[in-house]
């Protein structure tokens, strides 16, 4: 499983403070997107599961804000994954501002899987069965 992947994006206007920055909390939206176009890329469907009683929910988000963004900058978000014991996938990603590549946000991701509220082991879970422990 190819666990690499990037994700361009442009910031919009709204997405800004008062300050002309990124709102702290719009890079969480950013780094959600990217996991959810990440799985979809593995044919790991987010929405299917749940339809099927599985639901993958984030337990712990660790960030460190390094650079803000401003309107009409492109940036790119890379996201990689590995499984951290039987419970936990873990997602590690990073923005950073085009064409510097400078580092903006550095985040762990830390999901777990649920059948009908319970935990399950991730390797349960169809498509996550070939992450490695690391």
């Amino acid at each position: 499983m190819n666990n690499k992947y990037e994700l361009e994006l442009t910031v919009r206007d709204y997405e800004c403070d008062l300050q002309g920055i990124v709102n702290n909390a719009v890079y969480l939206n950013y780094l959600e997107h990217a996991r959810h176009t990440f799985l979809l890329e593995r044919k790991i469907d987010f929405a299917k599961l749940h339809t099927e009683g599985v639901d993958l929910v984030v337990s712990r988000i660790e960030i460190d804000y390094k650079l803000s963004l401003t309107s009409g900058d492109k940036f790119v978000i890379q996201t990689s994954l590995r499984r951290e014991g039987f419970l936990r996938v873990i997602f590690d990603q990073e923005i950073l501002r085009l064409p510097d590549r400078k580092t903006v946000v550095k985040a762990k991701v830390i999901g777990v899987g649920l059948r009908n509220g319970r935990p399950i082991k991730v390797t349960d879970i169809e498509g996550f069965e070939g992450i490695e422990a690391q």
